[in-house]
């Protein structure tokens, strides 16, 4: 059997066109990859330091040493739930940077005006300067990247 010329054409035309617009990149690919793997490392460092400090010494400053393991449990949850293509990872990812982004910001104002809370710097205290502010650019920037593949959540 041989195929009409006119229906091979328009099928190419439609492949040619759909290879050219190409797969929708995803939240875990390209500058996403980079947001992942700064949520990883801020995870990593946050919780080993809070679980340290909170078996080490939490008598010392018992709020900032707290705050460190909670904030490494929400880069935790953050660096998953982005990482995942599953149905509710987008809402999720969307919830743990807000609640890091609330979280950095009250945090920072509360170590600048009741410094005496803060005996010791958490990752949050001083809008995250012990970590070079990245505690408080990193939800800003997650939550663009969340905005820009916000289709995501309906895939």
């Amino acid at each position: 059997m041989s195929q009409n010329p006119r229906n091979s054409r328009i099928m190419q035309a439609a492949q040619s066109r759909n290879a050219a617009k190409g797969p929708k990149p995803s939240r875990s690919t390209g500058l996403g990859r980079v947001i992942i793997a700064v949520y990883g490392i801020l995870a990593l460092a946050a919780t080993v330091r809070g679980a340290y400090q909170i078996v080490s010494k939490f008598d010392e400053a018992p709020v900032a040493y707290t705050l460190s393991l909670l904030s490494g449990l929400i880069y935790i949850v953050a660096t998953f739930s982005l990482s995942s293509s599953k149905s509710r990872a987008w809402l999720v990812s969307l919830w743990a940077v807000s609640v890091e982004l609330v979280g950095v910001i009250v945090v920072g104002i509360l170590s600048l005006t009741h410094p005496e809370i803060f005996a010791h710097p958490s990752v949050w205290s001083g809008f995250g300067e012990g970590y070079g502010y990245i505690p408080l650019v990193l939800p800003i920037v997650g939550l663009w990247w969340l905005y820009r593949n916000r289709s995501e959540r309906l895939a």
